[in-house]
């Protein structure tokens, strides 16, 4: 099975010489040019990530930060300058070891090798979706706002899982009743806009971005 490796620099002529280099390599390869993309290609779970701490919008230490709590593959940072007080950070941040550039891509590949072989952490999935700050772990089926965690109902967390998974897509009253609560269930559809005004009133505490919303005389999606 081919191991998936995220690299994450701002840098395309770099992006794109990893790539190449780990493709030829076996390897399969993801990338981002930036933060928020690396957070989204994290949902892809990668077996191991490159990171550059100096990037556009999100540097390499919030990104590591925002992810660790979710994510158990290695993390390499991939730096242009390295000090004992920036190596203190990137490990206190959750990251495994540091890449100074320039470097020999030998070294590169065996220090990827290296960290694969230790990996201890082989089987975990963590399913992970990223909002800007909010975060939902499927896997643990937890929901997170920056570092904080959003305490939701079985049904609620089911109604979020529902619908951030199908960004954009409308689901009526009845349809996100019979997916959630089943077909033979006794109630009514009217309970899913409590569910879900709880849920906003939850997430409001937080910050005021709405994450799910309501379509007029069509139902609920949530927001890319």
């Amino acid at each position: 099975m081919e191991n998936k490796i995220l690299i994450a620099d701002d840098e395309p002529d770099i992006v794109i010489m990893l790539a190449g280099f780990f493709k030829s390599r076996g390897y399969q390869v993801l990338t981002a040019p930036n933060g928020r993309e690396a957070l989204r290609q994290v949902e892809r779970c990668p077996d191991i990530i490159l990171l550059d701490i100096n990037m556009p919008d999100l540097d390499g230490l919030e990104i590591c930060r925002r992810i660790r709590e979710h994510v158990a593959c290695p993390i390499l940072f991939l730096t242009a300058r390295i000090e004992d007080t920036d190596k203190v950070k990137g490990f206190a941040a959750g990251g495994d070891d540091y890449i100074v550039k320039p470097f020999s891509l030998a070294e590169l590949e065996a220090r990827v090798a290296a960290h694969l072989r230790r990996e201890a952490r082989h089987g975990f999935d963590a399913r992970l979706k990223f909002a800007r700050d909010l975060t939902i772990d499927f896997s643990r089926r937890c929901l997170f706002y920056k570092e904080e965690e959003i305490l939701l109902t079985k049904k609620e967390f089911d109604i979020v899982e529902l619908l951030s998974q199908n960004p954009g897509q409308i689901f009526d009253k009845e349809r996100i009743y019979e997916r959630i609560w089943g077909y033979d269930s006794e109630g009514d559809s009217m309970v899913v806009a409590e569910h879900i005004r709880r849920i906003r009133s939850k997430i409001a505490e937080y910050t005021d971005r709405a994450y799910i919303e309501t379509v007029w005389g069509c139902g609920y999606k949530w927001i890319r």
